[in-house]
């Protein structure tokens, strides 16, 4: 019988974590203190971000109070498509971080970005058509991810000049990240402290970069989190994302462990399922209501997709190429974006998807939200003025799916057509 307690290390291991963490906490006090450059953590609600937050937290706490003043910022990045459990616990927990902050008197900023309509990843599917991601065309991560928080961090640079990024990459994640962290090591300026390549006037520091997972798990679990979340929650939320709901004892590094699971967006097809999602749906009978969001991703990651695709490019050019299929050569058009039955096809999916989980979600998730309102006004711009679709269907097929009317938040968007003056 498997063992559902919390990861323990050996004794002798504890004690080397300790004293860690002892010199992690004069580093990040030694690090605040001695220059005006602000902290930026980048904190996505999992473990490895928690610890990293739940480190600085801590050692900035026990520093007297007039020398708080530099500002920490709490970066977390929304893509509005994230695992819908996650997104609410990640709220919930900038909420009380709001609270703890100014109650602790710690200098503590909570910024959630987003993408832009025009960027987001339903206004590309559903309104450019773009077809879901694939490791060839990965349109997504850029969009969603990068430039909303690159946004910011270039905020925080402008205003202060400088900035210390604080991650919670770990070597031990997975042996790419770890080829990727050594390759930057060639602009390491002291230990776990690199400057930027991508972002000039930027250094990135990596306190927990050779942690093991069960080392995270342990310090979340022994060590009380600053802003007064159970990290306990967060413990039973990974464990319930594994296949079999379960968390073994770890007792070395050859041990799996529930920090292998993966949150991330519901709508992703980079990878060949959402084992995460599936299994919190096998897992656990009141999280069942997140099926219809499984079913649209899946519908999504098909292997091909040739036949729901403009046989022009996005731009209206044709381009042809020699195809081989067992041996038979053919010269065929490189498919292009969805075509507006698709679009259409994707959107009613969603609408129904969202109107569905409102009424089985749980009384705290029943306000969800799949799309914005502001996502399907850019998609209905895109189809008027950039696909030249007139008979402006969006508003239909928000009625027709929702039982109400679509108010477009664009002014003068329903009086005029968009300005198309029709």
């Amino acid at each position: 019988m498997k063992d559902n307690s919390i990861p323990l290390l050996s004794s002798r291991s504890v004690e080397d974590l300790i004293k860690d963490i002892e010199c992690l906490t004069q580093e990040i006090q030694e690090l605040y203190t001695q220059d005006d450059i602000p902290f930026t953590i980048g904190w996505s609600g999992g473990k490895d971000s928690t610890a990293v937050l739940q480190l600085v937290w801590n050692a900035i706490s026990k520093l007297p109070v007039e020398k708080r003043l530099k500002n920490i910022y709490v970066i977390t990045n929304d893509t509005l498509v994230e695992n819908p459990i996650v997104s609410s616990w990640v709220k919930k927990s900038l909420e009380r971080m709001v609270i703890a902050a100014k109650e602790q008197n710690m200098p503590i900023e909570t910024h959630l970005t987003h993408p832009t309509p025009q960027e987001s990843f339903w206004s590309c599917l559903i309104g450019k058509g773009y077809p879901a991601p694939r490791r060839r065309f990965r349109w997504c991560t850029e969009r969603l991810k990068i430039n909303p928080t690159d946004s910011f961090i270039r905020q925080v640079i402008r205003e202060n000049g400088e900035v210390i990024l604080v991650l919670g990459t770990r070597k031990a994640e997975s042996t790419s990240r770890a080829k990727n962290m050594e390759k930057h090591r060639a602009w390491r300026v002291r230990d776990r402290i690199n400057t930027n390549p991508n972002r000039p006037n930027s250094l990135i520091y990596l306190p927990i970069e050779d942690w093991r997972t069960d080392e995270v798990w342990l310090y979340l679990m022994q060590w009380e989190n600053p802003w007064g979340n159970d990290n306990k929650d967060l413990f039973s939320m990974y464990r319930g994302a594994t296949a079999d709901n379960e968390c073994p004892l770890v007792i070395d590094t050859s041990t799996p462990s529930c920090g292998d699971s993966r949150f991330g967006c519901w709508v992703c097809t980079m990878v060949s399922q959402d084992k995460s999602m599936e299994a919190m749906i096998q897992n656990d009978e009141e999280k069942e209501w997140m099926q219809p969001l499984l079913d649209i991703r899946n519908e999504l990651d098909i292997e091909n997709d040739r036949d729901k695709r403009d046989f022009r490019r996005i731009w209206g050019n044709v381009h042809l190429f020699e195809r081989n299929v067992d041996g038979e050569i053919s010269v065929e058009p490189v498919p292009g974006p969805y075509t507006k039955y698709w679009r259409e096809h994707w959107l009613r999916r969603v609408l129904e998807a969202q109107t569905q989980v409102r009424k089985t979600a749980p009384p705290e998730m029943q306000d969800i939200t799949l799309i914005t309102t502001e996502e399907l006004s850019e998609i209905r711009r895109i189809w008027l003025e950039e696909k030249h679709e007139f008979e402006d269907s969006l508003p239909r097929i928000y009625q027709e799916v929702t039982g109400e009317p679509f108010k477009d938040p664009r002014p003068g968007a329903d009086a005029t057509t968009l300005g198309l003056g029709f």
